[in-house]
């Protein structure tokens, strides 16, 4: 089941990257997918409050 997560801070590759490096650490996460033009986070598997916190670690908040 793919979970999108609305991100409004991603503005560019580097934001794609750090999101993408920490979200894939979240234990049960399969497949993470981010897109900048609409500002979301797609993700396969894993707990929702720990992807958040992934997020969260990256540096940016979700909406």
């Amino acid at each position: 089941m793919t979970t999108p997560y609305s991100v409004p801070d991603i503005s560019c590759q580097h934001c794609i990257d750090a999101i993408t490096a920490e979200v894939t650490k979240v234990e049960g996460v399969t497949n993470v997918n981010v897109d900048l033009d609409a500002k979301t986070v797609a993700v396969v598997g894993g707990d929702d409050a720990a992807i958040v916190a992934a997020i969260d670690e990256a540096g940016f908040d979700v909406a």
